[in-house]
């Protein structure tokens, strides 16, 4: 039985110190996705001890056959979601997003390094624009680097559905992305334009 397993078990059992072990393990990634699902940090921590909160209360329902990371990153995952639909829909303003990275070269280049940040601001306001439920594809597919079918497990879907919205999501994302550079041209028509492949080289 792996450590991970056995702090789940003792947990189940009432043991509180193994629960702060999967605190531990999972506090990093839980404040991740709320953060990019939320843009904005408070709401973030708020939603990560959410997340914490009803695991705990719920792993009762647990069953052990399912991979945990599955199982909590489902819960945080619905959380944000019912949030954001409760706040109507509230659109991140980039500066709550531009902190955010999207999947940014390990290495760049010095002369790179201010056209990265552009990017990685502009395309985390693109991503504060999507509904729900494409927003939660993106991230957990490109922040988690998860596979189609966990993704499908955790957000209780198809493996063909998840396709379908990531597909749909960058479509949005690029049409967005068109929007903006073209209102930016308008107002300045020498512009320093981002590279057009700089959304498509973000997947």
């Amino acid at each position: 039985m792996d450590q991970e397993r056995l702090w789940v078990l003792q947990a189940q059992r009432g043991n509180e110190d193994a629960f702060a072990k999967l605190i531990e393990a999972y506090q990093a990634p839980i404040y991740n996705l709320a953060y990019r699902m939320l843009g904005n940090a408070n709401e973030a921590e708020d939603a990560t001890q959410e997340t914490f909160l009803r695991a705990y209360t719920r792993l009762h329902t647990y069953e052990s056959e399912r991979k945990f990371s599955s199982w909590i990153l489902s819960i945080a995952s619905h959380y944000c979601i019912d949030r954001l639909r409760r706040q109507h829909g509230k659109v991140a303003s980039l500066d709550e997003m531009q902190s955010a990275s999207w999947v940014p070269d390990e290495h760049p280049k010095p002369e790179e390094e201010t056209l990265d940040r552009e990017q990685s601001a502009v395309i985390g306001q693109m991503l504060g624009c999507l509904p729900e439920q494409y927003r939660v594809v993106i991230v957990l597919r490109y922040w988690h680097d998860l596979g189609y079918d966990e993704i499908a497990e955790i957000t209780q879907s198809t493996e063909s559905a998840v396709k379908s919205r990531l597909h749909r999501a960058r479509e949005m994302m690029a049409a967005k992305l068109q929007e903006r550079e073209m209102a930016k041209k308008e107002k300045n028509p020498n512009p320093r334009r981002m590279p057009e492949n700089a959304l498509s080289r973000s997947f």
